[in-house]
């Protein structure tokens, strides 16, 4: 039996969830950092040349913004009201309408928010922080990993969540334990140097916080990592007692070990940021910049290239009536290849092959408003995520607005694979039931404390139909599909055309090679 990696990262996601299938990608070299150098310099006269944009997203309004710059004649077209794309936020007031006709009216109090697509911006992912310099978009820190969130199996501990840091510190130990004891027993003595072993054996106390017999045992000092039975204070009994540790084949067994490791790929360390007020902030910042190139309501239909130019079709996207055509000189397309792939065009070849078969992730996300900050008045959780395998996944805590009277929405659901295709198939009333009492297992106080809910099924969401793109066969496709040949007016631009898969970095990076192609030829010609 054959697997392709297609399926093999479906079947990571499915079991392991989002966090699994990217560090999955990252090892088979489909993710990787950024390669953004600086700004983007087209030198040369374009010689008053049309440029219609596909898609008002990250990628399309980067790809207007430099080329109007650069003295290009610009237009977008815009399937939404709105621009932003993927980068999209929910507020108190605003109405979404999912595929099938299913209406959500968001009902938070002022001042809260959900980001239904991207909400995290590493800190490697240097050309999205450099344009949120350069447009003046505030960041505040994003807490990925919080040791005092929890960890939660149904099967493990009857059901009870787990502090991280009990999780991580014992899991530590064990293992810096049993490497002690090989190494004193000389098992590694052909591996390193009398001098290392010593080396070795004292990291390893340090590491795993072992005493003096390199054992790993209950202690203040392993208190002051996993936390105390009775927590250090003043006056009388203030004396702490340290907590009992977690048996190493109980810790293996509840496999909680899984999502330790989930802050360490090079897009999940700190420092991780969220644009202060929402995620769309970076939307408004562009949309500020080049919205008077946009027309929005604008469905297309059509995308068509002859040898002295393109002509695009597009109807309006409430109330498709006539086809309105538009020609330009030339044209970058940011369509999503799961809408291009529904519209007429004429691209051959790999490019033709890879918009018909890419397959797009479908994944869920909910919203949940509470009447108040229970996770940090009852909990002391601020930020960070808590992992679980109940099917929401993980539940997010908000990295803004710390001690803030009132009430605050948590990420209550972040799911891919089955789990995903279940929320999908639910309308939005059922949706939220279940995200409430699946939540309810972790925080009890989900069911006094709830107030509203708004989730998105991105398989759903009518101007992507899905989460990012995933190729077919990258090695064969990509390459061909990224260029832009001689013969072509069309450049291809989007999050799917980078080594940064759903990432907003992806986008304006593939944006920005787009347009320097497109800018070469113009000027060569």
């Amino acid at each position: 039996m054959t697997i392709t990696r297609r399926d093999l990262l479906e079947r990571i996601g499915f079991t392991g969830g989002a966090a699994a299938m990217y560090m999955a990608m990252t090892r088979l070299g489909l993710a990787q950092d950024s390669s953004y150098t600086g700004p983007v310099r087209l030198a040369g006269d374009p010689d008053g040349a049309s440029v219609l944009i596909l898609g008002a997203g990250l990628a399309g309004m980067t790809a207007a913004l430099e080329l109007r710059e650069a003295g290009y004649e610009v237009r977008i077209l815009e399937y939404r009201a709105v621009a932003g794309g993927r980068c999209w936020t929910l507020r108190g007031g605003d109405t979404y309408t999912e595929l099938g006709g299913e209406t959500q009216t968001v009902e938070f109090a002022q001042g809260l928010y959900f980001n239904p697509g991207p909400w995290r911006i590493p800190y490697n992912h240097y050309a999205i922080l450099d344009y949120c310099r350069r447009l003046g978009v505030e960041l505040q820190p994003f807490v990925q990993e919080n040791h005092n969130a929890y960890l939660h199996r149904s099967t493990a501990f009857d059901g009870q969540p787990q502090r991280y840091r009990e999780i991580a510190t014992d899991f530590r130990g064990h293992v810096a334990e049993l490497l002690a004891k090989v190494t004193d027993q000389g098992a590694l003595d052909q591996e390193v140097s009398a001098d290392d072993r010593e080396r070795l054996l004292e990291a390893l106390r340090d590491y795993g916080a072992l005493d003096g017999n390199n054992r790993y045992t209950r202690s203040d000092h392993v208190s002051d990592y996993r936390g105390y039975a009775r927590w250090p204070g003043g006056g009388r009994n203030g004396e702490g007692e340290p907590s009992e540790l977690i048996p190493l084949e109980d810790l293996l067994g509840s496999d909680l070990w899984r999502w330790l490791s989930d802050a360490e790929t090079v897009h999940h360390q700190q420092a991780i940021f969220q644009p202060v007020g929402g995620m769309d902030m970076i939307a408004r910042a562009f949309e500020r910049e080049v919205g008077d190139l946009i027309t929005y309501n604008a469905k297309v239909v059509s995308v068509l290239q002859d040898a002295e130019g393109v002509t695009v079709g597009y109807v309006d996207s409430d109330n498709p009536g006539d086809i309105r055509e538009l020609r330009s000189d030339w044209c970058v397309c940011t369509l999503p290849f799961s809408i291009l792939g529904q519209t007429e065009h004429n691209l051959a070849g790999a490019k033709s092959r890879a918009i018909s078969s890419m397959y797009y992730a479908g994944g869920f996300k909910a919203g949940l408003e509470f009447n108040r900050r229970f996770w940090e008045e009852d909990e002391n959780i601020y930020g960070g995520i808590t992992y679980t395998d109940l099917p929401i996944a993980l539940i997010s805590y908000p990295s803004n607005d710390y001690l803030s009277r009132g009430g605050g929405v948590l990420l209550g659901a972040y799911c891919w694979g089955a789990e995903a295709y279940q929320f999908n198939a639910m309308p939005p009333e059922d949706r939220t039931k279940w995200v409430v009492e699946y939540g309810a297992r972790i925080h009890p106080q989900y069911t006094d404390e709830f107030k509203s809910a708004v989730s998105v099924p991105w398989h759903k969401v009518p101007w992507v139909l899905g989460c990012y793109g995933i190729w077919e066969d990258r090695e064969r496709d990509y390459a061909d599909t990224a260029r832009m040949h001689d013969d072509e007016r069309i450049v291809l631009a989007g999050e799917h055309l980078s080594y940064l898969p759903g990432w907003q970095e992806g986008a304006v990076l593939s944006a920005l090679d787009a347009i320097a192609q497109l800018h070469d030829r113009v000027t060569q010609s």
